[in-house]
């Protein structure tokens, strides 16, 4: 079964909402998949990983409420797209400094959204 493309827009920006909320709410308990336990202990990833959590959630709430937008909707999931891939080109940038799981979890994940989420922009942007 196929999801329809406006609401697999919602689906992409509620989830990269609460993955954003998630970051807020605990920072340490996230970066620590992500960047290590000893990385998560230092108070600059702390700050950066807020940071990063605040910008998931703005971008988000954007995708949410710019969805059925028929110009705005596709490009907000196509910046959100590239800042995936700006996270995993920035994760493969520092992985000899990362542990392999987290550096092959950003991979999957940032990758595979960046992905879907640059087609997804396509659809909705020839749908008009």
């Amino acid at each position: 079964m196929r999801i329809p493309p406006r609401r697999a827009a919602l689906l992409m920006s509620a989830g990269r909402a609460a993955l954003g909320a998630a970051v807020l709410a605990s920072p340490a308990n996230v970066t620590a998949r992500w960047l290590g336990e000893r990385n998560a202990r230092l108070p600059v990833v702390r700050d950066l990983a807020i940071s990063l959590g605040a910008r998931d959630v703005a971008l988000g709430i954007a995708g949410i409420y710019a969805r059925d937008d028929r110009r705005l909707g596709p490009r907000v999931l196509a910046a959100c797209a590239a800042v995936d891939a700006a996270d995993v080109v920035g994760t493969l940038v520092a992985r000899r400094h990362l542990p392999a799981a987290g550096v092959a979890g950003t991979v999957a994940v940032a990758g595979g959204a960046a992905l879907y989420g640059a087609a997804l922009a396509r659809e909705l942007a020839r749908a008009g």
